[in-house]
């Protein structure tokens, strides 16, 4: 039997979870969707979003990989309730090969551009540079690259590989953003960077409200790593003695925190270079900041520090994306570690190589297939902590917490079997609708979601023990 590892500290747990949220969600992801979808007023409903539906999510994800000890497919089937909970364990385990696959692409392109800063390649043309380089045989090079350096901190374990490195790069992260968020307020025109991303626009938020929610949510469920079944399995490997709701709050507001302070860099310097967001999508990131890089003294050192920045991020991401699948053949299989993670760099070398060569598939993966997703792991994580645990679940979260969470207990356990699962569904809804081009009013959406609720609630009734209602 392998032996199953622990984390050495509070902070490296914290460390961990926070690097895997942080990502590149943040600082690719973010100012990408916050460009589309009219900048302050994505910013406030995604912020919402965080607080109120992804806290608490975050710690339904922590009381079942603390309780269960287990990856996402063995905590549902040790902790009991049915195969149909075994099956969300298996959503889990396909959705992080889905999110590994196309994340470590945008991996490859971050180490390709941080080397090239050296030489100042990309700054020519940026928008051609970009388009020679994002699919096809060169994108596939790098992110064999990238797939690499994951494979090798994954290999190393919990403790020596994904602890030891989280702790170093995670808050090389933050010192980095925040000194060139100081260094791009000093820039020319910055304000107007400011304006776009932090003055509340009400009129652009009122007639577009049901995209932004959609795409906020998506983001929300995305940077936090919630709905994967990422941080289960980091809470997994969790001592008995944490308080849950105090390290789920930290990582939160971390993980909030870095996310602003990435907006705080990347729009000053769009407004003040390019003229503002010039080029959206999954590119915006590399067309429009290299362009500004091109046009300072010293680019070429400012862009190699920034690119390392995000490498960074997207290190801390993409080990924790390929621990799921890893601790699944581990602890299901009793598969040894560095055997695990060598199968899965031969599976993700096939997964990875269709985003890598088409554009449209990428497209599609990396927006609306992962936000969806993760939006219905997150669904049945919280109806299973709520009515399939119940109590225990209720215990687990007050196990080594303090008088105010022992409080907030009941009220969670009964809001994430409730009005947050309807939250989410009704997002879903709205996201699918609009991905399929079909006029629905607000009200029908509502009747869908609280028709389709039904079933759910039913099996999460009909799994809950007699005892945890």
């Amino acid at each position: 039997m392998v032996e199953r590892e622990t984390w050495v500290s509070r902070a490296g747990f914290i460390f961990a979870a926070v690097g895997s949220a942080v990502g590149l969600g943040n600082i690719w992801r973010f100012p990408w969707l916050t460009a589309e979808n009219g900048g302050s007023a994505f910013l406030l409903v995604y912020l919402f979003i965080v607080l109120g539906v992804g806290v608490p999510g975050l710690l339904a994800s922590f009381v079942i990989g603390r309780r269960s000890k287990r990856n996402p497919v063995g905590a549902f089937k040790s902790l009991g309730g049915g195969r149909a909970w075994t099956v969300l364990g298996g959503l889990c385990v396909v959705t992080s090969i889905v999110l590994v696959s196309f994340y470590t692409v945008v991996g490859g392109w971050i180490l390709r551009y941080f080397l090239e800063s050296f030489t100042g390649a990309y700054f020519a043309q940026p928008e051609a540079y970009y388009d020679s380089i994002a699919f096809g045989v060169q994108a596939f090079s790098y992110q064999v690259l990238f797939l690499l350096l994951t494979v090798g901190i994954v290999m190393a374990g919990v403790r020596r590989g994904i602890e030891a490195t989280t702790k170093l790069m995670t808050p090389a992260v933050v010192l980095l953003l925040g000194g060139l968020a100081v260094w791009a307020f000093y820039r020319p025109n910055t304000i107007r960077g400011y304006e776009f991303y932090l003055a509340f626009d009400l009129a652009y938020l009122a007639d577009n409200f049901i995209t932004v929610l959609g795409a906020a949510a998506g983001q929300a469920l995305f940077t936090l790593s919630i709905g994967s079944g990422t941080m289960l399995t980091y809470a997994s490997y969790l001592e008995e003695d944490r308080s849950l709701p105090a390290d789920g709050s930290i990582i939160a507001m971390l993980n909030l925190g870095i996310g602003v302070l990435a907006g705080l860099v990347v729009f000053p310097l769009l407004f003040s270079f390019v003229g503002g967001p010039t080029s959206g999508g999954t590119g915006a990131l590399f067309v429009s900041i290299a362009g500004a890089f091109a046009a300072l003294p010293g680019g070429r050192l400012i862009g190699a520090i920034f690119f390392l920045t995000i490498l960074f991020a997207a290190l801390t991401s993409s080990i924790s994306m390929l621990e799921i699948p890893v601790a699944y053949l581990v602890d299901e299989f009793d598969v040894d570690r560095s055997r695990a993670t060598s199968a899965l760099f031969v599976l993700v070398l096939g997964t990875g190589a269709i985003n890598a060569f088409d554009a449209n598939v990428f497209e599609v993966v990396a927006g609306p297939l992962v936000s969806q997703l993760l939006t219905l792991g997150l669904i049945g994580f919280m109806l299973y902590t709520a009515w399939v645990l119940g109590d225990e679940a209720v215990e687990e979260f007050t196990d080594g917490a303090g008088t105010i969470a022992r409080t907030l207990s009941v009220p969670w356990r009964y809001t994430i079997g409730t009005i947050l699962p309807l939250f989410l569904a009704f997002s879903f809804y709205t996201t699918v609708v609009g991905l399929l081009e079909i006029t629905l009013p607000t009200a029908a959406t509502i009747g869908l979601t609280l028709l389709s609720g039904l079933p759910f609630a039913s099996l999460a009734l009909l799994s809950a023990r007699p005892d945890n209602n």
